[in-house]
């Protein structure tokens, strides 16, 4: 099968998969223009003590679109502000997950033989694992912080991608072209950058955008279980985690709207790697 080349910048947002992708982007550039208006869009302080009554929540109002919580914080600018955490470990984790997982990945399936067989052992191993019941191990040993829940949010999804880069490189590199250029005597670098890479990158794009959008979700369990910040700094799933103790007392908001923006963002970059798996599938006929 050949490589399959990466679309036009043109072209990006046209043909098979076009509605994911333009949807899933305007769902992820919305979230990073709220991350980045943040102070300028939330009212209030996350830390600022504003309800009407400081020990039972207020439900939404004018005043308050997303109601307070028990402490009498403003969940609106909770909610906004929290994106700012979300986004950076998110993100963060994912490009090192990336830079990490993709040359481990492409080095091992080029070369092959022992050093394949040990990275492939410690990545299965890593993979085997449930990746939330990792990510909680790693963070609760490293302590809460948004770079100790990258750190652990990346230990879970190096495997995805040196896997997927593994698979590719290793179907890749018994084409012809690859195979002559090694008769002649190419370096092995300058074939593993210049010809295999290149058509890797489509897999890792979708490894991406899947991944990003776990990612969300498990930094929301994280979060939840006060592994990334703690309380009263702004975070979806910590918010989620506070608000359900007032739940069954009918405060539904505390937990309705952190969820809203967890679902949304998740579901964001969920279609950006389905719309792309989609269009390097029809490419690839």
């Amino acid at each position: 099968m050949a490589a399959v080349p990466i679309p036009p910048p043109g072209k990006a947002l046209a043909g098979p998969g076009s509605g994911f992708i333009v949807a899933g982007l305007a769902i992820i550039i919305f979230y990073i223009a709220v991350a980045v208006a943040a102070p300028y869009i939330a009212p209030y302080s996350p830390y600022s003590k504003v309800g009407d009554v400081a020990e039972h929540p207020s439900p939404p109002s004018l005043k308050h679109p997303f109601g307070t919580n028990e402490i009498g914080y403003d969940m609106f600018s909770r909610v906004v502000l929290g994106t700012r955490i979300v986004l950076k470990v998110v993100l963060l984790s994912s490009v090192m997950g990336l830079i990490i997982g993709v040359p481990l990945g492409l080095v091992s399936g080029y070369f092959g033989g022992p050093l394949d067989r040990v990275l492939s052992i410690i990545m299965d191993s890593l993979y085997a694992f449930p990746g939330i019941v990792l990510a909680i191990a790693i963070a609760s040993v490293l302590g809460p912080s948004v770079i100790n829940a990258a750190i652990a949010l990346m230990v879970v999804y190096v495997p995805a991608y040196f896997r997927m880069t593994r698979a590719r490189v290793i179907e890749t590199k018994t084409q012809d072209y690859i195979v002559a250029l090694r008769v002649l005597g190419a370096p092995h670098s300058r074939i593993m950058s210049r010809h295999i890479l290149p058509g890797v990158m489509p897999t890792v794009l979708v490894v991406y955008g899947l991944a990003s959008a776990d990612a969300i979700l498990t930094e929301a369990g994280l979060s939840f279980f006060g592994l990334v910040v703690t309380y009263p700094a702004p975070d979806w799933g910590l918010d989620i985690s506070y608000g359900i103790k007032q739940f069954l007392s009918g405060s539904w908001w505390l937990t309705l709207f952190p969820g809203l923006a967890i679902l949304t963002l998740a579901l964001g970059f969920a279609m950006v790697g389905e719309g792309l798996a989609e269009r390097f599938r029809a490419r690839a006929v």
